[in-house]
């Protein structure tokens, strides 16, 4: 029942319609970790910081079974910044500073202490270092979920789709999937994203819910309508740390066990965005995630008399 999550741990400044923050600690790894500890313990962690990386924030991660061997801390670089702004409709941003500091010298390495782990997130990096962290695993993973994002679908291409070959899920949002495809219709672009390696694809929509695609099945979870949505930043890392420490807890990779996953995952999410940062994700309580999976079930839940 173990979880390596690779990614960025980060600070980002955020400008939302509801507030701004200036510097808040983010990154892909730091968002998947609070949510997939909410499920399993030890999240076995890979990532890289600079010396500017808050000793309080390892503490508190720690303190929630994250494992942090894999984090290298450089002393005499900064971490990875990103700084955007979200437009009115809070589904599009403006990416306004992106300092990648130690980002440019990452190497990830898998500590002998992670090996023999069942479950792989590899969070949205370049692709030749999630492939690298995949070929340095001795024994291969019962599950590898893959995240990544147009960016790379422009500078690295092939590079990706080598690594497609290897991953069992995908995490793409729907212009991704159409731009990875050439498709637009969704269903044929996950037809063609299937054919190049994954045996299952997901399709965020953010506010409009999610997707789920393996061979001929589909599945679809709507989102929770929210009233009040402060920051979508690591909303999808969320989704993934959710659906992918759901899976690790319970060790089945059904599809029909999957469509659950989406659901946890989507109910974890939907606190993210409640606050700045990862702040909501600290204090939330497994009395909250279950109330909050139950008003999932009940979004979608009905019966009917065919007459």
């Amino acid at each position: 029942m173990s979880l390596i999550t690779v990614g960025t741990m980060a600070f980002d400044a955020i400008e939302t319609p509801f507030g701004k923050v200036d510097r808040i600690v983010g990154g892909s790894a730091t968002y998947v970790a609070y949510a997939a500890s909410n499920f399993l313990q030890p999240v076995q962690q890979i990532s890289i910081i600079g010396n500017d990386f808050p000793q309080e924030e390892l503490d508190s991660l720690q303190a929630r079974g994250v494992k942090i061997d894999g984090v290298e801390q450089v002393k005499d670089k900064k971490s990875f910044f990103w700084s955007g702004r979200y437009h009115t409709d809070m589904n599009t941003r403006d990416t306004l500073v992106t300092d990648l500091n130690v980002l440019a010298d990452f190497n990830p390495i898998v500590p002998d202490s992670y090996q023999g782990s069942e479950f792989l997130m590899l969070g949205n990096l370049m692709p030749k270092l999630q492939l690298s962290v995949i070929n340095q695993m001795k024994e291969r993973p019962k599950l590898i979920v893959m995240d990544t994002m147009n960016f790379w679908m422009d500078i690295a291409m092939d590079d990706l789709k080598e690594v497609l070959k290897k991953v069992d899920v995908l995490l793409v949002n729907d212009g991704e999937a159409r731009q990875l495809s050439g498709e637009y219709s969704l269903v044929k672009a996950a037809r063609a994203i299937l054919n190049m390696g994954p045996k299952f694809l997901i399709i965020k929509k953010g506010e409009h819910g999610a997707l789920l695609f393996h061979e001929n099945h589909v599945f679809f979870a709507p989102a929770l309508p929210l009233e009040d949505v402060f920051d979508p930043t690591g909303a999808g890392d969320t989704f993934a740390g959710g659906f992918i420490g759901h899976l690790a807890k319970t060790k089945d990779i059904s599809f029909n066990n999957m469509k659950t996953a989406i659901i946890v995952g989507s109910a974890l999410a939907s606190f993210c965005v409640e606050k700045f940062g990862p702040e909501r994700l600290k204090e939330i309580t497994k009395e909250e995630i279950d109330d909050r999976i139950s008003q999932f079930v009940q979004l979608v839940n009905f019966d009917i008399d065919l007459v």
